[in-house]
Parts: structure tokens; C-alpha cells; sequence
């Protein structure tokens, strides 16, 4: 064990932390102002992959699958949110969870009938392709751009909802919908929105994934226990705790394969129960969130 094979798979690490950050971050945004805990958000993410899939096949290329993925699949999240959820609002938290629960597997059936039940492999564009010599090892360079792509998109969310009134409204929102409502606000449009981008950020990182993952139908299964997990540890609704924990359960799921490969996986459940145990709403979260 050298310090350079611990470095790189530190980095390792925050490469695969940087997709949990993506779906944790669109998991807490719907949360944060709805209060809809989303099961079909591996679901979105899986048809994230798929939109990538398809531009390929029709022709297309990567970096256009990169744009038309968080595009087509935001739109879908904001049919949901305006036919299926906005029904639901105020009848309680399980009805919005039963709901994205079925919606979950109609999306998984339709993908079955679409594209079928193997797998499709999704290349590296050429561009990405090789490693980068960081001075203590050789890492992939389309991991390091799946890192710079989360870095730009947590800096573009952090000015939307602190820099612009667009942010200011949803952060009112989420504390006191009735009041924005009043002040003349219309928080239909802005849970909408929200939804959108929630499912819109969850595709991107489908799509992000899917070269160092097989794209396959059930691919959005796994996934959405890990988003939960980060979510749950970082706080319900807390896009600064889905950054932190994020980070945290990439980087010790990374650095446990390294040392006991078949614990990995189990790795980010102890960090869920060692957090509970001492902060029971998460690093971030607020105690009474859902009172």
C-alpha cells in the first residue's frame, strides 16, 4: 500500500461521490420545497441514461446526449409534478410516495418495451478518452470531468437559490408556502419548476454514469437506495448536508474497496446508522422537518 494508490483512490472516491451529490441534490430539492419524498428518482435517472441512449442511436453524439437528457427528462418531471403529485398535496407524505412508487416501475416497464432487458454499453466520447498525470498517478480523464461537470452545476444551483429572486422565492416557499401564496407569489409555478429540476439534475447524472456503469432498465434500483442513504445523512432537504454526505459515502465506499472489496456497499449503511444513532435528522437536517 503506497500513498499514491491511496491518493487516486481518494479520487476515486470523489468521482463516485460526485454522482451521489447529483441525485441527492435533486432528491433534497424536491423535498426541500414539496415535501414529496420521490421513489421514482432512479426512475428518472435510468430514463436520464436511456435519453442518452437514444441520441446515439438516432445519430447523435455524447455531448448532445449531455444537454437532451436533464432537458427531455425535466419536462417529464414537470408532467408528473402538474398531473400526478400536485393532486396529492395535503393529503399526506405516503400518498406522493405510494404514487412515485408505481410511477417507478411504469417507467422501468416502458424502457423493458423500448429498448429491451440487456444492457447497452455507453463509450467515453474520444475527447475524454486517456488519463491525466496527477503527479502521484495516471486517473481517468472522464472521471475527472464527471467531477468539474458536478463542481459548475453546484456553483450554478448555489447562485439560482442564493444570488437571484428565483432563489429567494423558493427558499420562502419552503418554509412558508401559504405566506408566499399570499404575497402574490404563484407557488404552483414554482413547485413545478422544482420538480423539474430535481429530475432535470437526477437524468444528468444518469447520463454521467452510464459510461462507467452499464445502462441497463433496473440500473435506477440501486441507485435509489444510495441516493436515500446520502440524503438521509446529509438531512432531509438539505442541499449543503447531500453535498457533505455525498462526498463522505464516495469517499469511504472508495478507500473500504480498496482494503475489503465485498464490504464496500455495506460501508455507506454503517455511516447511515453511526449518523442516525448520534444525529437522528442528518448532519444537516432540521429536527421537525416534516411536523
Amino acid at each position: 500500500m503506497t500513498l499514491d494508490l491511496l491518493l487516486l483512490q481518494l479520487f476515486t472516491g470523489v468521482a463516485l461521490g460526485a454522482i451521489y451529490i447529483l441525485l441527492a441534490v435533486g432528491l433534497s430539492l424536491i423535498f426541500g420545497l414539496l415535501t414529496v419524498v420521490n421513489f421514482a428518482h432512479g426512475a428518472f435517472y435510468m430514463v436520464g441514461a436511456y435519453v442518452g441512449v437514444a441520441v446515439l442511436l438516432s445519430g447523435g453524439n455524447f455531448w448532445l446526449g449531455i444537454l437532451a437528457a436533464p432537458l427531455v427528462v425535466g419536462a417529464l418531471g414537470c408532467v408528473t409534478e402538474r398531473w400526478l403529485i400536485r393532486p396529492l398535496y395535503g393529503r399526506g407524505i405516503d400518498y406522493p410516495i405510494l404514487l412515485t412508487f408505481g410511477l417507478s416501475y411504469v417507467l422501468l416497464d416502458l424502457i423493458r418495451m423500448l429498448f429491451g432487458v440487456e444492457g447497452i454499453p455507453l463509450e467515453v466520447p474520444g475527447s475524454l478518452e486517456g488519463a491525466a498525470d496527477l503527479g502521484f498517478g495516471y486517473f481517468p480523464l472522464y472521471r475527472l470531468f464527471v467531477i468539474a461537470i458536478c463542481a459548475v452545476l453546484l456553483w450554478l444551483l448555489w447562485l439560482l437559490l442564493e444570488r437571484s429572486t428565483l432563489g429567494l422565492v423558493i427558499r420562502a416557499g419552503a418554509r412558508d408556502p401559504e405566506m408566499v401564496r399570499v404575497l402574490g407569489v404563484d407557488v404552483d409555478r414554482i413547485r413545478l419548476l422544482v420538480f423539474g429540476l430535481g429530475t432535470g439534475v437526477a437524468a444528468l447524472a444518469g447520463i454521467l454514469a452510464a459510461p462507467m456503469r452499464s445502462v441497463t432498465p433496473e440500473m435506477g434500483i440501486p441507485v435509489l437506495v444510495e441516493a436515500f442513504v446520502v440524503t438521509v445523512v446529509g438531512g432531509m432537504g438539505s442541499l449543503s448536508g447531500a453535498v457533505v454526505a455525498g462526498l463522505l459515502v464516495g469517499v469511504i465506499a472508495s478507500i473500504v474497496s480498496l482494503f475489503y472489496p465485498e464490504m464496500s456497499e455495506m460501508s455507506m449503511f454503517f455511516i447511515m446508522a453511526l449518523v442516525l444513532l448520534i444525529r437522528p435528522q442528518g448532519i444537516f437536517g432540521r429536527a421537525g422537518f416534516l411536523e
